[in-house]
C-alpha cells in the first residue's frame, strides 16, 4: 500500500500543477467582496457580429456576379475591413432570437453598415456592447460605489448600489443598477437608447430591452461575463450571451483617450481653414 502510494502521490501533485480548475484567491476588499479594480479587455469577435458567422470579405457586403463581394465602400480597406469567423458567444449557440420583422431590419442594417452603425459615427456603444469593444475599460471600485470607464468614446457607467429608482431618461449608457448575489455583481440595466447596436452585423433592439449582467470573479485576473437581453419589441425570447474577460497585465496598463466625434476636424476647424473639406 505504502508503494502505491508513494507512487500516485507525484502524479496527483502533477495533475493539480497543471488543471486550469485549481482554486487562486481571488482579491477582496475590507468588506469582503470581490475587488474587481482593474484595466480589463475582451479577446473575441463578439463586437464584429455576437451570432456563429464564418469570416467574410468585407464589414459590408454587396451582391456579386457569382458571390457578394466587398461593396464599394469598404473595398479600399482590404483585409483591415474583413471579418474573422466566430462560433458565437450566444449559450446553447444559434441566433439572436428575433422576430421576422426584426431579422429583416438587421440583415437590412448590415447591408448599410458603414451608414448606420453608431460605432463609425462614434456614439457611445451602449451595454452590453460596451464590454466587448476591442479596447480596454478600467473599474473603480470601492465598499460602496462600482464605476466604469471605456476607452472607446470616453464612455462611463456608474453602477448604483443603493437602488436609486426607474431610469429618469434614456441614454446612450443606460441605468444601471447593482446587486451583490454571493461574490456575483448582478446589474440590471434599463434605459439605453434604441440607437445604439450589440454588434458590427446590424444586431439592433428597441426601447423596451433589459440587460441583466453577471459579473462573476473567477480568478484574480479573469471576470466570467454573462449578459441576458430580454426585449419584447423585437425578440420572440430572451437570449443569453457570455465570454470571459481578462485583466490588462502590463505594469503600466491604463485607459488612452478615444474621444472620437464625428466630422470632429470640420466642427472644430471648419470654419479657420479657407476652404473647408468636404464631408
Amino acid at each position: 500500500m505504502k508503494a502505491l502510494v508513494s507512487i500516485l502521490a507525484p502524479l496527483v501533485g502533477l495533475i493539480v500543477a497543471v488543471s486550469p480548475v485549481v482554486a487562486q484567491e481571488l482579491p477582496r476588499l475590507s468588506n469582503g467582496r470581490p475587488d474587481f479594480s482593474g484595466i480589463w479587455q475582451v479577446l473575441n469577435e463578439a463586437n464584429y457580429d455576437l451570432e456563429p458567422h464564418a469570416a467574410r470579405h468585407s464589414l459590408q457586403m454587396r451582391e456579386g456576379p457569382v458571390n457578394p463581394v466587398a461593396a464599394a465602400v469598404t473595398l479600399r480597406m482590404g483585409a483591415v475591413g474583413a471579418v474573422p469567423g466566430s462560433m458565437g458567444v450566444i449559450v446553447g449557440g444559434g441566433r439572436i432570437p428575433y422576430t421576422p420583422e426584426a431579422r429583416a431590419l438587421k440583415e437590412e442594417n448590415l447591408a448599410n453598415w458603414s451608414e448606420r452603425d453608431p460605432e463609425v459615427k462614434c456614439y457611445m456603444p451602449g451595454v452590453p456592447r460596451a464590454t466587448y469593444m476591442p479596447q480596454p475599460f478600467q473599474i473603480v471600485q470601492s465598499e460602496n460605489d462600482f464605476f466604469i470607464a471605456y476607452q472607446f468614446a470616453g464612455a462611463v457607467r456608474d453602477i448604483y448600489l443603493d437602488n436609486p429608482g426607474p431610469s429618469p431618461v434614456d441614454s446612450w449608457m443606460g441605468w444601471s443598477v447593482g446587486n451583490w448575489e454571493g461574490d456575483t455583481l448582478v446589474v440590471d440595466v434599463t434605459g439605453v437608447s434604441d440607437q445604439t447596436w450589440l454588434d458590427r452585423a446590424g444586431s439592433h433592439h428597441s426601447y423596451q430591452m433589459r440587460v441583466i449582467e453577471r459579473y462573476t470573479m473567477v480568478g484574480p485576473n479573469h471576470i466570467d461575463y454573462e449578459a441576458t437581453i430580454e426585449d419584447p419589441g423585437v425578440l420572440t425570447e430572451p437570449f443569453t450571451i457570455k465570454m470571459p474577460i481578462y485583466r490588462r497585465m502590463e505594469e503600466n496598463a491604463r485607459l488612452m483617450d478615444f474621444r472620437c466625434v464625428e466630422f470632429v476636424e470640420e466642427l472644430i476647424y471648419g470654419e479657420a481653414r479657407r476652404y473647408p473639406l468636404p464631408r
